[in-house]
This record gives structure tokens, C-alpha cells and sequence, in this order.
């Protein structure tokens, strides 16, 4: 896959199924801005070649994307972003990004794995989100079981 802004990786203990990683890792390369509008995807032969799985996995994965106007598989010459789902911050120089991965940096200097670092950024997320909830909804039902 050189030269190529992306290469998938699969992880077959996850559960989740192998179409659903590479849509999802797509989706996270156009969050991030690492993939950009017109950028041409790796050739199903090449994502089988470097995953190990069946090539109806990845035209899968492929006609999902191009379903949710994502990418458009142009016959003969590849699949190829259409759409970008950056949000500005969370580009690869942004200072956002850079705070992250000093945070990061210190997070496994102090011992945590992936998935302690997943799981402290989830429920800090939560904790955000339902904080900002009650204050968009004051006295909304259900807020005082929350509490308790």
C-alpha cells in the first residue's frame, strides 16, 4: 500500500467485525484530516494483501462508505473521498492535537495502557457531556437520579 494515506489495521479480537473497522478507521482518518477530498483509498486487493481478509470484506466496507457519501468507487480507477468530516481543531497541527498527545505522552509515562487511556477519556467525555446537559436542561426529569 505505498504511498497510500492510509493502511488498515485489523484487529481480530476486537468483536468488531473487519468491514466495520475499516469504515470506522476511514471515518477517523477524515475526522483527523490525515484523509482529504480526492484522496484515493488502497485497492481492496491491497487491504487484503496487508489484513489477511476476504476482499468481499473490504468492497463491504467500500460500498458502505460510498452509501454514506463518503467515497465513490470509480470503476477502473479506484475509490476516492468525496466528503471530509475534519472539524476544525482536530487537524493534524492543530494545538488541540498537540495538547493531546503531550497528554497522551504523560498518560503512558505514567503507566497506562490503551485501554486505560480509552476508557479515562470516555468517562471524562461523559462526565462533560452530562455536566453540560444539566445546564442546558436545568431541573430536566431524571436529573436528580443522575445526581445521586
Amino acid at each position: 500500500m505505498e504511498g497510500d494515506v492510509i493502511e488498515y489495521r485489523i484487529d481480530r479480537g476486537s468483536g468488531v467485525p473487519a468491514y466495520v473497522q475499516i469504515v470506522e478507521q476511514t471515518e477517523r482518518a477524515l475526522r483527523m484530516g490525515t484523509l482529504r477530498v480526492g484522496d484515493k483509498l488502497p485497492t481492496a486487493r491491497e487491504v487484503v494483501a496487508a489484513t489477511a481478509i476476504n476482499p468481499n470484506t473490504v468492497l463491504r466496507a467500500y460500498r458502505d462508505m460510498e452509501q454514506a457519501g463518503l467515497v465513490e468507487l470509480r470503476r477502473g480507477l479506484g475509490t476516492f473521498v468525496t466528503r471530509s468530516l475534519a472539524r476544525p481543531g482536530a487537524e493534524d497541527d492543530s494545538p488541540l492535537r498537540a495538547d493531546l498527545t503531550a497528554w497522551t505522552a504523560r498518560a503512558r509515562a505514567a503507566g497506562l495502557e490503551r485501554a486505560d487511556i480509552l476508557a479515562l477519556v470516555t468517562a471524562t467525555l461523559d462526565a462533560y457531556d452530562n455536566e453540560q446537559d444539566r445546564h442546558q436542561h436545568p431541573g430536566r426529569p431524571g436529573a436528580e437520579e443522575e445526581d445521586a
